[in-house]
């Protein structure tokens, strides 16, 4: 089943360190949480440094938005996530530290239970068939139209299902978060 979403009309969730918000997108399987989901799709505004929160057997991916970023430092990882549309994986388990590398930032984050579904994360710029077992796909920039679904900036779907479709960019500025999740362990 494909669920359109408006990242516009997600609700803001405050972090408990005050240093940010989030606003999920999905979460599976449904009522999961933080502990159980299998696969979780959000995005967050870093607001403030301090700690990423740690996810024990977790992998994530995260992508710049908007904003000048931030620089990642702990656990053996050093990295200043600066260019918008750059993925980077990272092992949950690890404590990181967060610097602003200016202003707020807002981020497209992916975790997913390790053992349980892998992620892969592109960002698109040309037309492309998209199948995968379950996934997401979020209009970054520009217009898109995704199999019968027109996505303008901020807009797109989800899946949980196995599913075929057209990703089509509508404008020549446009980039598309594509996010394909396979399940391994389930």
């Amino acid at each position: 089943m494909i669920h359109p979403f408006n990242t516009a009309a997600l609700p803001a969730t405050p972090w408990k360190n005050g240093g940010g918000t989030t606003r999920e997108i999905v979460c599976q399987p449904v009522g999961a949480g933080m502990d159980s989901f299998d696969w979780r799709v959000s995005i967050a505004t870093i607001a403030a440094a301090g700690p990423f929160s740690a996810f024990p057997g977790v992998d994530r991916v995260i992508l710049l938005l908007d904003g000048a970023g931030v620089h990642l430092q702990g656990g053996g990882i050093d990295h200043r996530l600066d260019t918008p549309g750059v993925p980077f994986a990272f092992p949950g388990d690890v404590a990181l530290g967060c610097q602003l590398l200016g202003g707020a930032s807002t981020d497209f984050n992916v975790m997913v239970r390790r053992g349980r579904v892998q992620a892969e994360v592109r960002v698109l710029t040309t037309a492309e068939d998209i199948s995968a077992d379950c996934g997401l796909l979020l209009a970054m920039r520009g217009a898109w139209q995704l199999g019968d679904f027109p996505c303008a900036p901020g807009h797109g779907l989800w899946w949980d299902a196995p599913m075929q479709f057209a990703a089509t960019p509508q404008t020549a500025d446009a980039l598309l978060v594509a996010v394909h999740l396979r399940k391994i362990g389930l």
